[in-house]
């Protein structure tokens, strides 16, 4: 019988970060979800005793912009595969002058000011379901990241928070010095809902920002451009893969936290009234909840 594909890890990859170097045994899997297709294919491979899974979020040659990324089938896509943590690389600006650009970022919390109506949750058919969010990372895995930064050497701040915006456009320097007001550190546009969907996956989710440019806010620094970002953003992405590599490293054998059972008294619907087609669209989701289906008598 062929093996099933399977990764314990993922590590999604945002701006810069299309592929993953020193990655052994590579599969390549497509996959196709109740809510679409992912971005791209999922890239599975081994590096050191990991098996890793990795996605890019933008897909390769950044062809999605953040409104049109399918959060839902990414996420979904690596919860079928067997993922528990996921390494969330983002692009990012800094809304403080302590945080410059070529440093990372480990924030914590998000504000969320997109606009047009993300799909933020699995559950918006037939099923409903509330789950915590207070922390909407885990400090397990970002003190993974925490500690491998370390290792390398890097410039790294935490905790912190991250303010998402619709995009693509970047700020207008008003919105800019408002979220400055607002005590957010970083500004990007692309963790929200990516965070909320995996939390509902019960999937262990941190983010390990790359800090491109200081946005608009910043008074003796040009605003904020593609060009001077892509020249910040390759240096960062050399430095988030040599984080990356020493975070797998440390990531073997984390006990398992509140995050992977996250929906356990989070799904208010009964049970009677969750139909067999919505049984199939959450199967991933919800298999360790839902009572097995009652066969009539007299079937085998």
């Amino acid at each position: 019988m062929k093996k099933k594909p399977y990764a314990d890890i993922a590590i999604i990859g945002g701006s810069g970060l299309y592929e993953l170097q020193g990655l052994e045994r590579i599969r390549r899997v497509r996959r196709t979800t109740p809510f679409g297709q992912p971005s791209d294919e999922i890239i599975l491979g081994n590096l050191g005793e990991s098996v890793v899974a990795f996605l890019a979020r933008h897909g390769r040659g950044h062809r999605i912009p953040p409104t049109a990324i399918n959060y839902r089938a990414n996420i979904y896509a690596l919860k079928a595969l067997g993922v528990k943590r996921i390494f969330s690389v983002s692009a990012v600006g800094s809304m403080k002058e302590s945080i410059k650009p070529g440093d990372l970022a480990l924030p914590d919390q998000f504000i969320d000011r997109t606009t047009m109506q993300r799909k933020r949750t699995f559950f918006d058919r037939g099923v409903v379901a509330h789950i915590p969010f207070s922390d909407p990372i885990c400090s397990i895995v970002s003190n993974v990241l925490w500690q491998a930064s370390q290792e390398v050497g890097a410039t790294v701040h935490r905790p912190g928070t991250y303010v998402c915006i619709e995009g693509p456009q970047f700020s207008t320097r008003a919105e800019s010095h408002l979220y400055r007001q607002w005590n957010a550190d970083v500004i990007g546009m692309t963790n929200i809902p990516e965070a909320n969907l995996a939390r509902e996956a019960e999937i262990c989710y941190a983010t390990l920002a790359l800090v491109t440019d200081f946005d608009c806010w910043h008074q003796t620094e040009e605003a904020v451009s593609v060009e001077a970002i892509i020249t910040i953003m390759k240096q960062n992405v050399e430095v988030a893969k040599r984080v990356l590599r020493y975070a797998l490293d440390l990531a073997q054998g984390l006990p398992t936290c509140s995050c992977h059972s996250a929906l356990q008294n989070a799904v208010i619907t009964a049970p009677e009234a969750i139909t067999p087609t919505l049984r199939n669209r959450y199967r991933v989701l919800l298999q360790h909840y839902l009572p097995p289906k009652k066969t009539k008598k007299g079937s085998s």
